[in-house]
């Protein structure tokens, strides 16, 4: 398989890019700012979906589905959400196309207007909380813990496959609370889920913390987020936990009657991750060479690769290789044998590497002889000789190993790009010719934060849950802050 296609040095947007291509990941669809997921790249959704559902199951959540449309007067009940979303939102005005009067195409059939117009689901508060108004009217019927994996739509003028698209797949919960403290806890344990996946599954470190006002979700009192750092320096939001008060159920009027037999109203959440993960997950492991994928999220994790020149050698090879395969297997490993005869062992190594399986097999007939095995790893790209005595447990060890080696590279990489500033000549300084994140103080006021965006286009990516108090003054004001938060600047 060719690797004509930029390093990272040369044009990380391209490198990006075309990799997501020539890995068979995703390619842009018919439909301008859509795309559409490959088998190769579905199937890591595929295993980030079965870990990320087993997390919130297993911490009490249940999932539904809830409709694609939305009336467009649900947008207006809650001021703040309508006008973070307006914008991006995509209308249908009629449900039905007749033949064109020349009879060369089709037009809108205006006759078939719809009564009130549809909002496609940009995200699903809304609907939700009208729903939630039928199904609570007593605290016993609280809390709600809901989840709903779905396809989203936020009408993008600028896209770029998996980090921001028209059409996006995500889960997105949504609950509903007693209490106020009960809400709160909730929003923390899912942003403890969502950094516990990145960093255990995905082999991405993470900083956990809230947004500013200026970023925050719209409709939400507080925002939770792990924010991430990509191998261009910029950061990356890789999911958010939303704290919404009782915003959304003033709005749509969900009260319960309480313990005290008092009418209250419920106390809500929404939290989210996206495909955005998996543009994540390219830009914080991968190399000039093709994909790196952690272990725990490859789809193949191991690929043997038969080396022969007859096919009574193929046989013979065959017959080892299904046994390693069989015994691999038995642990949980997930391996493909490619015996396909139209490609030669070479084109094989390089399609494999370039799509990031982790660990490459590969036996001749010398190895059959001398009872061995070549194994490959992916993250370092070296090779040794293994006896094929026990290779099953050497494997098993060698995966954890490169899953670990990918999470340590990553913390390091984010570590020495992670700066601290105390004026302004600085920070522009780092922003501009070096990126990473930068840890400044800032006097707490939305103005100021715009004015730093607009004069170097870094925003406040997390204030960190974990911040020391330190007096200072802020960076571009000078006025007293009494903690550090992250800039950056960000996809």
């Amino acid at each position: 398989m060719a690797k004509d296609f930029p390093t990272r040095a040369e044009s990380y947007a391209q490198w990006y890019n075309d990799l997501v291509i020539k890995a068979d990941l995703a390619e842009n669809s018919a439909v301008r700012g859509s795309m559409v997921i490959k088998p190769y790249g579905y199937a890591i959704w595929e295993k980030m979906q079965a870990a990320l559902d087993k997390m919130f199951k297993d911490t009490g959540h249940v999932n539904a589905y809830f409709p694609l449309f939305i009336p467009k007067s649900f947008f207006s009940k809650e001021a703040s959400h309508v006008e973070g979303f307006a914008k991006e939102c995509a209308v249908v005005t009629h449900y039905r196309l007749k033949n064109s009067p020349d009879g060369k195409g089709v037009v809108v059939d205006e006759d078939a207007k719809l009564e009130e117009e549809l909002i496609v689901r940009p995200t699903s508060e809304t609907i939700i909380w009208d729903t939630y108004k039928r199904w609570v009217q007593s605290y016993r019927d609280l809390p709600l813990l809901i989840n709903q994996w779905a396809n989203v739509v936020r009408w993008e003028m600028r896209t770029r496959l998996f980090l921001r698209t028209s059409e996006f797949l995500w889960q997105e919960g949504h609950t509903a609370h007693a209490t106020k403290k009960e809400a709160v806890a909730e929003t923390e344990t899912i942003l403890d889920v969502y950094s516990d996946f990145a960093e255990k599954w995905m082999a991405l470190p993470v900083l956990k913390g809230t947004k500013s006002p200026n970023e925050r979700f719209a409709g939400a009192v507080e925002t939770y987020c792990i924010e991430a750092l990509m191998q261009d320096g910029k950061a990356l939001q890789a999911g958010t936990s939303h704290f919404l008060g009782q915003n959304f159920a003033k709005a749509f009027d969900v009260k319960f009657l309480s313990k005290e037999n008092k009418l209250e109203y419920v106390w809500a959440t929404s939290w989210g991750v996206s495909t955005r993960l998996i543009g994540a997950l390219i830009m914080s492991h991968s190399d000039d060479n093709g994909l790196v994928l952690p272990p725990m999220l490859a789809p193949i994790q191991v690929v043997i690769i038969p080396i022969y020149r007859k096919g009574e050698q193929l046989e013979e090879i065959s017959e080892v290789a299904l046994k390693v395969k069989k015994g691999l297997e038995a642990k949980g490993i997930s391996v493909k044998f490619d015996d396909r005869d139209t490609y030669k062992p070479g084109w094989k190594f390089s399609e494999y590497e370039f799509k990031g399986v982790p660990v490459r097999l590969a036996i001749g007939p010398r190895d059959l002889e001398n009872g061995t095995i070549e194994v490959a790893r992916r993250d370092t790209l070296e090779k040794e000789i293994l006896q094929i005595a026990d290779i099953e447990n050497k494997i098993e060890n060698l995966l954890i190993q490169i899953q670990d080696n990918l999470y340590k590279k990553a913390l390091a990489f984010r570590e020495d790009n992670t700066y601290s500033v105390d004026t302004w000549d600085e920070f522009k300084d780092v922003i501009e010719n070096k990126g990473g994140f930068v840890l400044a103080h800032w006097d707490g006021t939305s103005e100021t934060e715009e004015k730093i965006k607009e004069e170097t286009k870094a925003t406040i990516r997390t204030i960190p849950l974990n911040a020391k108090n330190e007096d200072g003054k802020c960076v571009y004001s000078g006025k007293s802050s009494n903690r550090r938060v992250v800039f950056a600047k960000a996809y």
